[in-house]
């Protein structure tokens, strides 16, 4: 169970770095498959820093937990995904529901759940 676990972090966390990855090689186009668009300089660099950074951050501390069998490592992954999770709510709050929406959120409820469990669950 530990190791399938393990595994599932793991995947998680590379997934998050290569995410970074691209958005910080092609980020109109991996912020446009976000409904982000980028407006000049300015918005290339936002995307690459904040969202690549987001993705970079979190995928870095899921692989460090498994590498180093730390769970409390996944801490700050946790609470990433929970602010981008929660941030999604007061969207659809504040400016209603649209189907698009659901695969994110989705994503962000399996992975909250992912790794919430596994900080609780792996080796302290």
């Amino acid at each position: 169970m530990m190791t399938v676990l393990r595994a599932l972090v793991g995947i998680a966390g590379l997934l998050g770095l290569l995410v970074a990855a691209r958005m910080w090689m092609a980020p109109e186009e991996a912020a446009a498959q976000l409904g982000v668009a980028a407006s000049g300089p300015l918005g290339l660099a936002t995307i690459r820093a904040d969202m690549g950074g987001f993705f970079a951050a979190g995928g870095t501390f899921a692989m460090a937990a498994v590498i180093k069998g730390r769970s409390s490592l996944l801490l700050p992954s946790v609470v990433l995904i929970g602010f981008a999770l929660t941030g999604r709510l007061v969207a659809v709050a504040m400016n209603g529901f649209a189907p698009e929406m659901a695969p994110p959120m989705a994503i962000e409820a399996v992975l909250l759940v992912l790794f919430v469990v596994g900080w609780k669950w792996l080796p302290r």
